[in-house]
Parts: structure tokens; C-alpha cells; sequence
């Protein structure tokens, strides 16, 4: 018995390592994550690509800073959205204002 449980001790880590997916690992394009072999939208993934546009268009944005603040993510769709490939993604954020 204690040697079962010795194995299963050493065998946890690993099967914890596999099991946990880094956000490196997701892959992602124009807004929409491969899951299973489809693409859906997905908030990471939006927020990456809305970190893209915005830098596209000349802001200093970064990922973590939306992701962490809302209000920043606001303050860029309200310059950005315009650009037909964030739309969907600042309307799920409350911009413009006036569409709720």
C-alpha cells in the first residue's frame, strides 16, 4: 500500500503539468482561439487582437493593461472602434455607450 502511494506521489506533478495549459500555448488568430480544431471567440484572444489594432492605429497598448483594467480597454475601443475587426469585441466591452 505505502509503495502505491509513493508512485502516486512522484506520478501527481506530472499528470498536474500536463494537465495545466499555459497561455503560451493557446493559439490564437484574429480574435478567435483554436478549440478542438474549431475557432471561437474567446475574451483572451479578443483582447489580443484589440491590443494589435490598437497599436496598428498608433497606441501604446499592451495586453496585460486591458486585461488588468477595463477602463483602458474602454478608452481604446472608443478611439478604435471604428476598425470593423474589434467591433464585436468593444460592443462586449460597453462601447459605444449609446447601444445599451
Amino acid at each position: 500500500m505505502a509503495k502505491h502511494f509513493l508512485a502516486a506521489l512522484r506520478v501527481a506533478p506530472v499528470i498536474a503539468a500536463a494537465l495545466a495549459t499555459p497561455a503560451a500555448a493557446i493559439t490564437c488568430q484574429n480574435g478567435a482561439q483554436k478549440v478542438q480544431g474549431s475557432w471561437i471567440a474567446t475574451p483572451y484572444c479578443q483582447d489580443l487582437y484589440l491590443a494589435q489594432v490598437a497599436r496598428e492605429s498608433g497606441f501604446p497598448a499592451s495586453v496585460e493593461k486591458i486585461r488588468n483594467n477595463p477602463n483602458y480597454k474602454k478608452e481604446l475601443c472608443r478611439s478604435v472602434f471604428s476598425d470593423i475587426r474589434v467591433t464585436d469585441t468593444c460592443l462586449n466591452a460597453g462601447i459605444p455607450e449609446y447601444r445599451h
